[in-house]
């Protein structure tokens, strides 16, 4: 790789992150705003009378926004985003007044946010992919220096009896049972 090829990968990967950040912050401020003024939010988003339900997407908007700031691995987190647009998205949609200009454009503003966080999702995923180190294969090992049918048996060849890994004297049988060959 050159070096304005690696540069250039740096630069994607900082400005992949930075957009994570930000969609980070704005789940973290709309969640403030549905968990604060549940009431405004439901009618604008023409869903009045369901405050209690604006309340608790304000309640996973600023979880997931928290997730995101604080993971290593910001990606999952992105993932949750586009579930909860979805979610969302599906919410909106079953509102009776779609019809409503405004209700359209509230609609299309989720799925332009949507497609903001699965575009940053994906990004961050392929990011996560190449820095992982390749998956080995080991289906050809078995753990013993020779085939398993040579290996049968083996230990008992020339092993004996360590004395205080013997049945002590006293819990031995009585009489003495002889083995049989």
């Amino acid at each position: 790789m050159s070096a304005t090829a690696f540069t250039r990968t740096t630069t994607r990967h900082r400005r992949t992150r930075a957009a994570a950040r930000g969609l980070g912050w704005f789940s973290i401020g709309l969640g403030v705003a549905q968990v604060l003024m549940p009431r405004v939010v439901a009618g604008v988003a023409g869903l009045r009378g369901s405050e209690r339900f604006v309340r608790a997407c304000g309640v996973r908007e600023i979880v997931t926004g928290i997730g995101i700031l604080a993971a290593r691995r910001p990606g999952p987190w992105m993932w949750v985003r586009v579930a909860g647009d979805a979610f969302d998205f599906a919410a909106l949609g079953s509102a009776h007044n779609v019809r409503r200009p405004a209700s359209r454009a509230l609609l299309g503003a989720v799925a332009a946010v949507a497609a903001l966080d699965a575009g940053c999702a994906n990004a961050l995923d392929r990011i996560e992919r190449r820095g992982r180190p390749p998956v080995r294969d080991y289906h050809d090992r078995r753990g013993l220096p020779l085939p398993p049918v040579a290996m049968r048996g083996a230990a008992r060849k020339d092993f004996e009896m360590p004395p205080d890994m013997a049945t002590p004297a006293l819990l031995a049988p009585w009489p003495p049972v002889a083995l049989r060959p």
